[in-house]
C-alpha cells in the first residue's frame, strides 16, 4: 500500500501493511461514512420538513466534527440557501467548493447556478452555468428556471431553443415560467408544442392552473374538461380559480365531483371559503373533512383561525389553538399569525400580546394584526405604541399598517401625530389611497378643522368616494356646519349621483339641513332619496344564537 508522509507531503513511502493496520483503516473509514450518512440524511430530512435554517445549523455542525465531505452534502445546503434566500451563506460555501475542486462537478454547479437564481441574482447564475465543462439536462432546465423565475423570458426562450434535448420537466417550466409572468398566450402555444409522449398530467395540470392564476377561468375549464386524466392539483387549481372570482357555488360543485380526495383538496376549499367571506361554510367544511378523518395540517389552521377571527367565535378559536398542541402541528409563522389576528379580533388583546411576543420573526403580517386590534379595540395609545416598534425593528409597513394607525389617531384624537404619520407613507415608498384621505378627513373632521378636511378633499388625486364624502359630511353634522355643507353642494364637487348606492350621505345632508332649521332643503334631500329607489337602512344589532355557537364550535 502506498502512504503519503504527514510531515512531507512529497515523500511517498512504500511498506507492508499488516492485515490488523488495514482493518482499523477500514474500521475507521465505515466510522466517517456513517458519521457523514447521519448528517446527510439529517440535513435532507430538515429541508423536507421545511426547516432549511436547521439545515444550515446542521452543516456548520459537520464542519466542527471533521466530517466534511463537500461533493455529498453540499447541493442539500444550496438548496436550503434558496430557500432562506440566503446569498451571503451560499457565496461562502460557493467559495469551499472552489478550494475543494467540487465545483465543476454536474450535481454541485446545478446545485449552485440554481441557488444564485433563486437568490434573484441570475448574472452569477449563468457565470456559473457557462463555467460548467460539462452539464445535463436538469443543469439546462435550471437554468431557464432561473430566467423565468426572474421574469426575463427572453433569455429563457433563447436557452431553450439552444436545446439538444428536451425532456418533460423542459416543457412544463417553459410553460409554467410563462404563465407565471402573466403571458398565458405563448404558454399555450409551448403547450401545444409537447411532444405527445412527454405530455402528462402534470403538463395539463400546469396549463390549467396558469390560466386559472390568471383569471382565465373559462379557457382553464375548457383545458381541464379536455384532460385525459386528472390529479388533485388540478382539481384544487379549479376550486381556486372559481374562488377567486369569486363564485364559491362553482367551486363547490367542482370540489363535489372529486373522486377521491385528499387533504390539499379541502384545505383549497376551506380558504376559498375564508377569502370571499364564507366564514361559517368554512367551518362546516372543517368539521366534515374531520369526519372523512383527515387531519389538519398549518394551511388548514391558519384558515379555521382566520374563519374564527371573522366570526368573533373566541370558543372556537381557542379549542383549534388546543388542537394545534394536541396534536402537535407545526406553529409556522401562518399558524402564529392566525392566533394573533385571531385573539385580536375577539378583544383578548392580552393572549394576542403574549402570542406576538413569543414570535421570533415577526412579519408585517403580524404587526398589522395586533395594531389592528388595538386600534379597533379603542387601545389608540398601544396601536401607536406598536407602530414605532414596528419601525425600530426595521420591519416596512405596508398599506394596511397606515390604515390602522391612521384609524387609531382618528379615534384617539391625535391629529397630529395622524398627520405626521400620513405623511411617512411617501418615505416608505408606499401609494397614497383613497381609503387613507378617507382616513385623514375623518380625522380632521372629528377635531373640527372642517375646511383643512375639505381642502384636502379638493386637493386628492382621485375622485372622493361614498366614505370620504361620509366622513365630511358626518363632521359638518357634528359641528352643525351647515355653511360648509351649502358650500360643498354649492361647488358641485358632490356628485350625489355617484353615491346613490349609499344612503348615508343623503341621510347626513338631510339631518344637516333639518337641524339648522333648513327644513325645505331637508324635505327635497328626502325626495331626491325616494327618487332614487334608496330607503334609510334600518339599525339592526347582530347576535349569533346560542345553538349556531356551539354548531361552529363543534369543531372535534
Amino acid at each position: 500500500m502506498t502512504i503519503t508522509s504527514s510531515q512531507n507531503p512529497q515523500v511517498i513511502t512504500h511498506y507492508q501493511v499488516y492485515p490488523q493496520s488495514q482493518t482499523l483503516i477500514d474500521q475507521h473509514q465505515n466510522r466517517h461514512n456513517q458519521g457523514l450518512s447521519k448528517w446527510f440524511y439529517l440535513i435532507r430530512s430538515y429541508i423536507s420538513r421545511g426547516s432549511p435554517r436547521e439545515a444550515l445549523l446542521a452543516y456548520t455542525q459537520i464542519r466542527r466534527t471533521g466530517l466534511h465531505h463537500l461533493g455529498v452534502v453540499v447541493p442539500l445546503v444550496f438548496k436550503a440557501c434558496a430557500f432562506l434566500s440566503s446569498h451571503s451563506f451560499g457565496k461562502a460555501l460557493h467559495a469551499e467548493s472552489v478550494k475543494a475542486g467540487v465545483d465543476c462537478e454536474v450535481m454541485i454547479g446545478t446545485s449552485l447556478l440554481d441557488m444564485y437564481a433563486k437568490c434573484g441574482n441570475v448574472v452569477d447564475s449563468r457565470k456559473v452555468f457557462d463555467y460548467m465543462p460539462a452539464r445535463n439536462v436538469v443543469t439546462w432546465n435550471a437554468m431557464i428556471g432561473g430566467y423565468l423565475r426572474n421574469e426575463d423570458t427572453i433569455s429563457a426562450s433563447v436557452l431553450f431553443e439552444e436545446m439538444s434535448m428536451r425532456n418533460a420537466v423542459t416543457w412544463i417550466e417553459m410553460i409554467d415560467g410563462f404563465a407565471k409572468c402573466g403571458d398565458t398566450i405563448t404558454a399555450r402555444q409551448l403547450f401545444n408544442r409537447v411532444p405527445a409522449e412527454l405530455k402528462n398530467v402534470v403538463t395539463w395540470t400546469v396549463m390549467v392552473d396558469g390560466y386559472t392564476r390568471n383569471g382565465e377561468i373559462e379557457t382553464a375549464r375548457e383545458v381541464f374538461e379536455e384532460m385525459p386524466l386528472r390529479n388533485f392539483f388540478a382539481w384544487s387549481s379549479m376550486i381556486y380559480g372559481y374562488c377567486k372570482k369569486g363564485d364559491v357555488k362553482e367551486a363547490k360543485a367542482i370540489f363535489d365531483k372529486i373522486p377521491d380526495r385528499n387533504l390539499v383538496n379541502w384545505n383549497t376549499l376551506i380558504t376559498g371559503y375564508v377569502q370571499n367571506g364564507f366564514c361559517e361554510e368554512a367551518l362546516e367544511a372543517f368539521r366534515k373533512m374531520r369526519a372523512d378523518a383527515f387531519e389538519p395540517d398549518e394551511v388548514t389552521i391558519a384558515s379555521v383561525l382566520s374563519a374564527c377571527a371573522q366570526l368573533v367565535l373566541l370558543d372556537a378559536g381557542k379549542e383549534i389553538h388546543c388542537m394545534i398542541h394536541r396534536k402537535s402541528i407545526p406553529a409556522n409563522v401562518f399558524v402564529l399569525n392566525g392566533l394573533v389576528d385571531m385573539y385580536a379580533k375577539c378583544g383578548e388583546l392580552a393572549i394576542a400580546r403574549s402570542v406576538f411576543e413569543r414570535i421570533t420573526e415577526k412579519n408585517t403580517t403580524c404587526w398589522n394584526a395586533m395594531i389592528s386590534g388595538y386600534a379597533t379595540h379603542g387601545q389608540c395609545k398601544e396601536a401607536l405604541e406598536f407602530f414605532g416598534r414596528m419601525e425600530s425593528s426595521n420591519k416596512r409597513p405596508d398599506y394596511i399598517t397606515f390604515l390602522s394607525v391612521l384609524s387609531a389617531c382618528s379615534h384617539g384624537g391625535f391629529v397630529n401625530k395622524g398627520i405626521e404619520i400620513f405623511s411617512k407613507m411617501e418615505k416608505y415608498g408606499l401609494k397614497v389611497g383613497i381609503k387613507h384621505y378617507g382616513c385623514l378627513v375623518d380625522l380632521l373632521g372629528r377635531a373640527g378643522r372642517l375646511k383643512e378636511a375639505y381642502d384636502l378633499i379638493k386637493s386628492m388625486p382621485m375622485k372622493p368616494n361614498d366614505t370620504v364624502w361620509t366622513a365630511m359630511l358626518g363632521a359638518c353634522w357634528n359641528y352643525l356646519d351647515r355653511e360648509m355643507t351649502v358650500e360643498i353642494v354649492k361647488e358641485s364637487t358632490l356628485d350625489l349621483s355617484s353615491v346613490t348606492t349609499n344612503d348615508s350621505v343623503y341621510i347626513l345632508l338631510s339631518h344637516i339641513y333639518a337641524a339648522s332649521d333648513g327644513w325645505e332643503k331637508a324635505q327635497r334631500i328626502r325626495m331626491a332619496m325616494l327618487s332614487e329607489g334608496l330607503e334609510k337602512t334600518p339599525g339592526c344589532s347582530c347576535i349569533i344564537p346560542s345553538s349556531t355557537k356551539k354548531r361552529l364550535s363543534a369543531l372535534y
